[in-house]
């Protein structure tokens, strides 16, 4: 299977090595990668339309998603590749370990969709590090949601919308019971975790 990997970065998260870090997750898989498309956001234009330039760049008939601040567990794309092939899905999403700032596993689940099977007709947060046929995503794209955008009665970001509109599109989404990702949480992701603010966060340090 060929896949290219699309990840959008903020300035402040180049100069912190997270962004070095995320692309060394992508090299290190077990499944490697065709081509790694990195934007960075350097005019401000926000994640979804960073996120898209870097899309509309790929070609390759598969497109894996990952944020620049986290990064890939080894075996990642091969799982979700090998569960898109088995099953016929048009979109694959895993689930992640929560990382602090200072790199350290722990048991905090946000989300907490974990093993929840993914239903069309309640769509969920599926997060953005997801596997997704490349014609579909291309045609997808990724836009700003409206105003007025809510699930649960809490806005949503570019991401669900990108679900929501490939569940439109058609798509079959499943979801793989199982940890090969780490979400690293810091700064305005933190979610009351410690390391607090992308500008002053170093991997490493």
């Amino acid at each position: 299977m060929e896949i290219d990997v699309v990840i959008p970065a903020h300035p402040a998260r180049v100069r912190s090595g997270m962004l070095a870090r995320a692309m060394r997750s992508v090299h290190e898989q077990t499944l490697s990668a065709k081509r790694v498309v990195v934007a960075v956001d350097t005019q401000g234009a926000g994640a979804w339309a960073t996120r898209d330039r870097a899309l509309q760049e790929t070609t390759a008939p598969w497109v894996a998603f990952l944020d620049s601040d986290d990064a890939m567990m080894p075996e990642h794309l091969a799982v979700l590749a090998e569960a898109a092939v088995d099953l016929g899905a048009d979109y694959v999403f895993s689930y992640y370990q929560v990382r602090d700032a200072a790199g350290r596993d722990v048991d905090v689940d946000p989300l907490g969709h974990f093993g929840r099977v993914f239903d069309p007709a309640d769509p969920h947060q599926t997060t953005i590090t997801t596997l997704v046929r490349g014609d579909l995503a291309r045609e997808v794209g990724f836009r700003q949601p409206p105003a007025n955008a809510l699930v649960g009665g809490q806005r949503y970001g570019e991401d669900f919308q990108f679900t929501l509109e490939c569940v439109a599109a058609g798509a079959t989404v499943l979801h793989v019971p199982q940890r090969t990702w780490w979400w690293y949480h810091h700064g305005l992701n933190s979610s009351g975790l410690p390391g607090r603010g992308d500008a002053v966060y170093s991997v490493g340090g």
